[in-house]
């Protein structure tokens, strides 16, 4: 599947100067503007991509995609004429903006210079409501922009936060019972071995500077590959069972027991929840099951699926912490696992259950992850529309059917 294009320009001013021939690119998905940037290249022309204006269908991926795009100069080739709304939104995102781009690359920039690290190419990634990232090369290996909106800008603590914990935690009211010069898997170096995202520079707008991080995104790793990714997260989160406290006066949402509970309602405000009418009925009584499991709150990523795990299958780093909270450990083997064979995730879902009765005796985590299984789904319908609430309406067809979908799921998984 791919994607056809069309590139309307604006200039410095914010004047629309007309759009480019439609031309298509390779992948699909509408956030990934490098393709992008390449084909208007080809048409000789350099841009920077502001947003998604609109679409011939309406959810991605493919299908016909018109962008914003600014240009420095003038073009060498005829523009069609187009008529575009340009007027301002106030949920626009900051490099959204005309302008916006630029003042975030320049500040990267200047950070790079007082590392010593000149930059000597910026290419374009993605853009979309949840984040902007841009690859700027130096003589000493590339380093990474990301740029979050509000809602996603407690990243950086909990990057910092992964950079400054010790490797061994002394008890904090959970027995810690892995050595991780013993027990952490070499596939997953941030349990213990330095391998983990390093911040370079925190900045204004949600800007956050980051080192590179080799290999690929591990998108299809089999059950080997996600058993070490497990293993890997569990001493993460063992560790940070004592500074819960700490992460969320840094910002990281504080979604633990009961609070859960009223996040997700008030998110949900204003949706269709009738799918899911029963299970929110009965959500406080659900999770104050789920506390009487005996499971420690702790740091959990959120949306820990294959893809958020950057390396080459011997050795990654877990990436993109933007989804965070503190709240109960079993979120996030149950997205690790949910679109696994039903026999291959209940090996991973045991083992990892095995580890917690080792590290909190006398816990019952195989009943709090039968007992959030239906919750999950929920809390994702409940980031989506929070998503919804803090993004202008031309990107909403980036999640508006994912609430209903994440509802449907839930009540699904809460069928006896």
């Amino acid at each position: 599947m791919s994607r056809t294009v069309t590139v309307i320009l604006v200039d410095a001013a914010g004047r629309s100067l007309g759009a480019l021939p439609p031309f298509d690119v390779p992948d699909p998905w509408w956030q990934q503007v490098d393709s992008v940037v390449d084909g208007a290249r080809r048409h000789g022309v350099e841009v920077a991509v502001l947003r998604l204006l609109d679409a011939d269908r309406p959810a991605p991926p493919g299908g016909h995609v018109r962008y914003l795009a600014q240009v420095a100069d003038a073009p060498p080739v005829p523009l069609e004429p187009v008529v575009v709304d340009l007027g301002p939104h106030p949920l626009r995102m900051p490099w959204a903006e005309v302008g916006g781009p630029a003042r975030s690359v320049a500040w990267a920039t200047e950070e790079l210079r007082r590392l010593g690290r000149p930059v000597t190419a910026v290419a374009q990634q993605r853009t979309w409501n949840l984040s902007a990232i841009w690859r700027l090369d130096t003589p000493s290996g590339p380093a990474w922009l990301k740029q979050l909106p509000p809602f996603a800008r407690h990243e950086p603590a909990v990057l910092h936060w992964l950079l400054s914990t010790p490797d061994l935690t002394v008890d904090q009211g959970v027995r810690v019972g892995i050595d991780l010069r013993r027990d952490a898997n070499p596939l997953i170096d941030e349990a213990g071995t330095g391998g983990r995202v390093e911040v370079l520079a925190v900045g204004g707008e949600g800007r956050v500077l980051m080192g590179h991080v080799p290999g690929e995104d591990r998108y299809g790793a089999g059950e080997g590959e996600r058993m070490a990714i497990a293993a890997g997260h569990h001493a993460v989160q063992v560790r940070a069972v004592g500074e819960v406290d700490r992460l969320v006066a840094g910002g990281v949402p504080d979604l633990r027991g009961a609070g859960l509970g009223r996040w997700i309602r008030e998110r949900l405000a204003g949706h269709d929840v009738t799918a899911a009418t029963r299970l929110l009925d009965g959500l406080d009584d659900r999770l104050t099951r789920v506390r009487d499991c005996g499971l420690p709150d702790t740091l959990v990523h959120g949306d820990l699926h294959p893809g958020n795990v950057r390396g080459d299958g011997t050795s990654g780093v877990v990436i993109d912490w933007a989804d965070a909270f503190v709240g109960h450990p079993a979120f996030d083997i149950l997205r690790l696992t949910e679109d696994l064979d039903p026999a291959a995730a209940d090996r991973l879902v045991a083992t990892w259950a095995d580890r917690w009765r080792a590290d909190a005796p006398g816990s019952d985590p195989r009943r709090a992850v039968d007992l959030l299984r239906p919750v999950a789904p929920l809390r994702l319908a409940a980031v989506y529309a929070m998503f919804l609430a803090g993004i202008e309406p031309s990107e909403h067809p980036y999640h508006v059917h994912d609430v209903p979908a994440a509802l449907a799921r839930a009540a699904a998984a809460a069928r006896p």
